[in-house]
């Protein structure tokens, strides 16, 4: 819970109020022993002990421990409490041997009259100063609960006293300690009413005597921290309650695990011995069933953390997660010995103790962490968010309802406006796509029918030689890698990858977009229609029409990637220097997809750096324009070596750049496709809307032009059009030809006019702010403002209709039959790798596919073929096709392909040509397929010998153990792969001659005698290669992700080393603070807490101008 935002309050449990009797507590027949432990606290010591010492109830003894402090903290305590009260330890001793200590003290066994005595032992910290009536309040609530053995307070902020610190603490599955407070939550009494908790925390902690020393005090094996959730947790166990009096009041400066002093008991690893007194104390208390999973998850837990920390750049807090790790399961005879201490005291079972613990809040923090790093506030170990304990009466569950209106998870994320943008456009896409979301496979258009799972995937990116067609060396498209990434996330669903991907794009792209637009324009309601505009372009309809996966990734991802490059221009050189690095990681993957943003990015970068550097009327400044250009360089150059060695084929291809994921086929785009249409962002082809709807898009961010503030984004804005434009229109003049072979066709401007889509849209957005200020003006203004809003709106409106009416009408559809009939795949698993030649009649010609017992995996399409054996099957492909008489049916068999494939719907002219052809022998003809056989024995491996018929071997895989018989002299080995001199083969050890076989095919010369043939492939380069691009794209998201932030170093007051006193008016009274109800609780009245320091948020509209996107 932040600032400002109110919880529902709980039923009240209160104490008697000060200065009226109490029915039947009698106060004064307890007698209280005061215990203040020093270590290095001088600078809050003095409010401490003033604080003590002012008690509306005083203590009847202080004892006064200091542990080899080494600034004036021993002085402190001398002056106030006198030498007699004073014991002096060693600087490494731990918090629990002080105490222990400290009660044996004869200031600590003081006779005391009183009748019926009750003794009670009071913790105070050197930096933990008491309210004035926090002890009165204790002991009342001690008073009412007659089996309470452990009283706590409710501890405020030392130096903001306003803000909760623990209202009761508890524990996690992770041994992390939980406090049920939100960041900074402010104390406007939602937290009120005593109750039963897991425990307190020892600063300002109450204990009865008796029990202290019925469970041996504090564990001597926890020096500092866990300790007192350790003794607490003993003491539930024995029967006795533990409560939390949230009338009294502790302020606290945390300075020990806040790391704001040196802890001599930690060493020099405070974390790490945090971490494993974490485990140790949830180790040594949880029942022997619940121990096995814990123990077991905190392996995985830790591990996960660990990585967690190496990516936040915390190798520090990764080994200390390591060590303590370590520590915690290596000692096992220490862990039993705590076991059987704790069981001769146990009195409860674990079921009463259960509703106690923090339940989910592990896996919550870890989500957290994983956030905080992607959002850009680094991993910061903060407070959980589950209560640390029930109210009598209430259910144990009610705080892990989601739905309880008191700012929970559900609630903010459904109220959230890009989530409810999210929500509408995906609705919208569910409508618009209702033909393609049920039955069969996703497929059509540019994409290949998915097939496959992860680990194809992952096999084909990896590997040096792919089985795919007529088997290649070239290089995976890097896309690849990413499905394959997010299909096992999806438990290897390749399908579910894809159909997030291209279906998702539309809500993805808002959601990303409301993000960019966002920080351009101030607001939570104001950039959502610029952002629904642009997850609604013609581009984003009509990449998911045409099945243009590419398009559709990149299209979602430019958002991320203009606020990544927003950072370069903005930001301090630090942060300048990570976003670069952000948009290095953003554009590789964009480049992945479709080359083409590549090239858009260089040129943008060019330009950002000319009129950033030379042009007078730049909006913005950079404080080093040399950090500008270093920056802008890292952004648009490193993503060619996160790709490497597939960016090689776009140089030595360069028409590779138009291409994207997907096939290329003519029919995907329009040739002809209009200037105008270009100019109001219609791509043209399937899918594609009236180019009409764009047009209230293009006319609000002209108008963005004549703002006088704000000039920044817009500015910037229009840069990205003025690029985008341009280079689609020459875009949409190209015809090139696919890497795979094939005919010339269309280049779609999609990217092109994506990027020019996105520069209207910042434009647009950046004057949200000023429509939102006029509308507040009223008058003329605000029908001015409401009639801009309007035309901001109608493009996302219209295209939303006209998309849902229409449908996702194009060449993308649900493929429903298997591109190879079942009992062909099963023939295809005889050992042999026979190949298939599927062939589909098309305008400009045949099209031809080689399968391998399987269906095309995505992206095997769009690796280059080798030469000469393309040219020469194409050959052989058009002679078959055209029914010329010769042999191009047997000579598929040295080809290795033994069967001919025609799908549905059969062309019957083509029919009766392989019917007619003397190497081919039909086997089926059926209303979904026929099917022929090569007459001819084909394989991937075959015995040639002379005029003696081929024998085919066992060939599975990509390298090859093949029995071989023996045989005449001068037979050959032939394998149906290209011979670039990669290939490599032993005959029982020895080494074979390798040859060329009929100009392409790789041949290894064989004796006479048999033996074990062994036929491998070289990939040392390739693998080589492939390590050193795994280890930049590490080395880059690295770089690209914020540091970690550890609790303290988020600290806003970490250096000040007093309490903010009250502050005096101009009369020289106290001048109150007052919350946002402005009430006053009772008890209060004498310690009105100061302000906190806060900074007022600017009005949307009164951006100073001189920032270039805004406040941030």
């Amino acid at each position: 819970m932040g600032p400002g935002s109110v919880r529902r309050p709980r039923a009240p449990h209160r104490a008697s109020p000060i200065g009226r009797k109490p029915l039947s507590q009698n106060l004064s027949r307890y007698v209280v022993t005061a215990v203040v432990v020093a270590h290095d606290g001088a600078r809050w010591l003095p409010d401490t002990l003033k604080g003590l010492l002012s008690q509306h109830r005083p203590v009847q003894r202080i004892v006064g421990v200091d542990t080899g402090s080494r600034d004036r903290g021993r002085s402190v305590l001398h002056e106030v409490l006198g030498e007699d009260a004073i014991v002096t330890l060693p600087r490494e001793t731990g918090y629990g041997a002080a105490l222990a200590e400290a009660l044996r003290q004869p200031a600590a066994n003081t006779p005391v009259q009183a009748i019926d005595p009750v003794e009670w032992i009071w913790l105070l910290h050197d930096d933990s100063a008491p309210a004035h009536d926090a002890l009165h309040h204790l002991l009342l609530a001690a008073a009412d609960d007659q089996r309470a053995r452990v009283v706590g307070p409710k501890v405020r902020d030392w130096l903001d006293r306003r803000m909760l610190l623990e209202v009761g603490v508890t524990i996690d599955g992770a041994g992390r300690r939980e406090t049920g407070l939100e960041p900074r939550e402010l104390d406007q009494g939602q937290q009120d009413g005593n109750r039963e908790v897991l425990a307190v925390g020892s600063a300002g902690m109450l204990i009865r005597r008796d029990i202290w020393e019925e469970l041996g005090g504090f564990d001597a094996a926890l020096p500092l921290f866990r300790d007192d959730i350790d003794f607490c947790w003993r003491v539930n166990s024995a029967g006795h309650r533990v409560a939390v009096a949230t009338d009294a009041i502790v302020y606290h400066a945390e300075a020990s695990a806040r790391r704001r002093r040196p802890t001599a008991a930690t060493g020099d690893h405070p974390r790490r011995v945090d971490r494993r007194n974490a485990l140790y104390v949830l180790f040594a208390n949880l029942p022997a069933g619940a121990l096995a999973l814990a123990l077991i998850r905190n392996v995985f837990g830790s591990l996960l953390r660990t990585l967690m920390y190496l990516v936040g750049k915390q190798p520090g807090s990764a080994l200390d997660e390591l060590a303590a790790l370590a520590s915690a399961y290596g000692r096992p005879f220490k862990l039993i010995g705590a076991r059987r201490r704790r069981a001769r005291t146990r009195r409860r079972t674990y079921s009463a103790i259960r509703p106690f613990l923090a339940r989910g809040a592990a896996t919550r923090r870890l989500a957290e962490m994983a956030a905080n790093l992607m959002s850009g506030d680094g991993a910061m170990d903060s407070s959980g968010s589950h209560r640390a304990g029930a109210l009598p009466g209430e259910p144990e569950d009610e705080d892990d309802d989601p739905l309880r209106d008191d700012g929970g998870l559900l609630r903010r994320v459904f109220t959230h406006p890009g989530v409810l943008l999210v929500l509408a456009l995906g609705l919208v896409t569910l409508v618009a796509c209702r033909s393609l979301l049920t039955g069969g496979r996703l497929g059509g258009g540019a994409l290949v029918p998915v097939a496959g799972g992860a680990s194809d995937l992952w096999r084909l990116y990896v590997s040096g030689w792919h089985d795919t067609g007529m088997g290649t060396d070239g290089t995976v498209p890097p896309y690849v890698a990413v499905i394959a990434a997010l299909s096992t996330v999806l438990l290897g669903k390749v399908w579910a990858a894809v159909g997030l991907l291209l279906l998702g794009s539309v809500p993805l792209a808002g959601f990303t977009a409301y993000l960019l637009a966002r920080r351009v324009g101030p607001g939570k309601l104001t950039p959502l229609w610029p952002a629904a505009a642009y997850a609604l372009l013609p581009i984003a309809t009509g990449a998911v029409a045409a099945g243009r996966l590419g398009t559709a990734v990149t299209f979602a991802l430019l958002p991320l990637l203009g606020l990544a490059a927003a950072g370069i221009l903005t930001e301090a050189p630090r942060r300048a220097r990570r976003a670069a690095w952000a948009t290095v990681v953003f554009l590789a993957v964009g480049t992945a997809f479709t080359p083409l943003l590549w090239v858009l990015a260089v040129l943008l970068a060019a330009l950002l750096a000319v009129v950033a550097r030379w042009s007078p009327w730049s909006p913005w400044t950079m404080p080093d324009t040399r950090d500008l250009v270093t920056n802008l360089a890292i952004a648009v150059t490193a993503p060619l070596a996160l790709l490497f060695p597939w960016t090689l084929r776009l140089f030595t291809h360069p028409t590779a750049f138009l291409l994207e994921a997907g096939l290329h086929r003519p029919g995907l785009a329009d040739p002809l496709v209009t200037a105008e249409s270009l100019l109001l962002l219609g791509p043209g082809g399937p899918g594609t809307p009236p180019i009409w709807v764009t047009a209230g898009l293009a006319v609000t961010a002209l108008g963005a032009l004549l703002l006088r503030r704000r000039r920044g984004p817009v500015l910037a804005g229009w840069l990205a059009a003025g690029v985008g434009l341009p280079v689609a229109v020459l875009v949409s003049l190209a015809s090139p030809k696919p890497l795979d072979g094939g005919p010339p066709a269309a280049a779609w401007p999609g990217v092109a006019l994506a990027v020019a889509g996105l520069g209207l849209v910042v434009a647009v957005a950046a004057s949200g702010p000023t429509i939102a200020g006029l509308y507040r003006d009223g008058g003329w203004r605000r029908w001015a403002a409401c009639a801009v809003g309007v035309v901001v709106a109608t493009p996302a409106v219209t295209a939303a209709a006209v998309w849902m009416w229409s449908g996702a009408a194009g060449p993308v559809t649900k493929v429903n039959t298997p591109v190879m009939p079942a009992f062909l795949a099963a023939q295809n698993r005889d050992g042999t790798a026979p190949r298939t030649l599927v062939l589909r009649p098309a305008a400009y010609g045949i099209d031809y596919t080689v399968l391998r017992g399987r269906a095309p995996l995505l992206g095997e399409a769009e690796v280059a073929r080798l030469e000469p054996v393309g040219s020469r099957l194409d050959a052989v492909v058009t002679g078959l096709a055209s029914g010329r008489a010769g042999d191009d049916g047997r000579e598929l068999a040295a080809y290795g392909i033994r069967f001919v494939l025609l799908p549905a719907p059969i062309d019957r002219r083509m029919q009766a040509v392989f019917d007619g052809s003397p190497g081919l022998s039909r086997v089926s003809v059926t209303p979904r397929f026929a099917l022929w056989r090569v007459t001819e024995p084909a394989g991937r491996l075959r015995l040639v010998a002379g005029g003696q018929a081929p024998v085919v071997l066992k060939a599975a895989g990509v390298d090859v153990t093949a029995a071989v018989p023996a045989g005449p002299e001068g037979r050959t080995a032939v394998l149906a792969e290209s011979a670039d001199g990669g290939w490599s083969a032993t005959l029982n050890g020895a080494e074979l001659r390798p040859v060329t076989v009929a100009g392409w095919a790789q041949g290894f010369e064989l004796p006479a005698s048999g033996g074990t043939l062994e036929i491998t492939r070289g990939t040392f380069l390739y693998t080589t290669a492939l390590l050193l691009q795994g280890l930049l794209v590490l080395v880059a998201v690295v770089l690209a992700l914020p540091a970690a932030r550890s609790e303290e170093e988020g600290d806003p007051d970490a250096e000040v080393p007093r309490p903010r006193g009250e502050r005096k008016g101009r009369r020289g009274g106290a001048k109150r603070a007052r919350g946002k109800r402005g009430s006053r609780r009772r008890g209060d009245a004498a310690e009105p807490p100061p302000p906190p320091r806060t900074t007022p948020e600017p009005r949307p509209d009164e951006v100073p101008e001189t920032t270039f996107w805004g406040a941030r």
